[in-house]
């Protein structure tokens, strides 16, 4: 079963109910998150001050799941932040490991 890497982009507002939703999960075993900046043309879900600097602050979470789960993380994130501005992306992992 291949993983993928699972990128969510949420507000910064949205950090800690994200962070615990997932610690809850028994299907996701860890995760890194850490704090980007979004630069681009969605003036609409910027603040005013976000316009001035030119970029909206965000979180950026990562998880390396098996396909399938990282397609039920998907749909219960559909159900539990829908219309919150989660972006989200999926990309295969082609290999992974630890050096010890």
């Amino acid at each position: 079963m291949a993983d993928v890497l699972l990128h969510l982009i949420v507000p910064v507002a949205l950090e800690d109910a994200l962070a615990e939703w997932l610690l809850e999960r028994h299907d996701v075993p860890g995760f890194s998150s850490l704090p980007v900046a979004g630069h681009g043309s969605s003036e609409h879900s910027m603040t005013l001050a976000e316009q001035v600097a030119g970029r909206s602050r965000r979180v950026l979470f990562l998880l390396q799941l098996p396909q399938p789960v990282a397609d039920e993380v998907l749909a219960g994130l559909g159900r539990a932040f829908a219309g919150t501005g989660l972006h989200w992306w999926l990309v295969p992992v082609l290999a992974a490991g630890r050096l010890d």
